[in-house]
């Protein structure tokens, strides 16, 4: 981090990158990778978004109602995708997909 850098320290390994995306798409990419259990302090790291605007956005601290559509919005697509997917498959191996899929997707806790 430089001096300017205003964003929280991410322990343990910090930001691979400086992020330069508005704050808007900062909060569709940490849904949208937190929808794939992706860890919040993985997401800093990768994506270079302050980790206390990622705290703050999963603990429904800042901007609940859009933060909680757009994780449902992604975690409708995964579930949709996986469905898909499990169609290639035939026979025990697509229901086994597809029951895995359903199942996670109800077991998930909304924010």
């Amino acid at each position: 981090m430089t001096e300017t850098d205003t964003r929280s320290p991410c322990p343990p390994l910090g930001y691979s990158r400086e992020c330069r995306l508005p704050q808007d798409r900062q909060i569709e990419l940490v849904a949208e990778f937190h929808s794939y259990r992706i860890r919040p302090t993985r997401i800093a790291y990768r994506l270079g978004i302050d980790i206390a605007l990622i705290d703050a956005l999963l603990a429904g601290d800042y901007k609940p109602r859009r933060f909680s559509a757009l994780v449902r919005h992604y975690r409708q697509r995964r579930l949709s995708k996986r469905l898909s997917s499990a169609e290639r498959q035939k026979g025990q191996a697509a229901f086994e997909l597809r029951q895995k899929a359903l199942t996670d997707f109800d077991t998930e806790v909304d924010i």
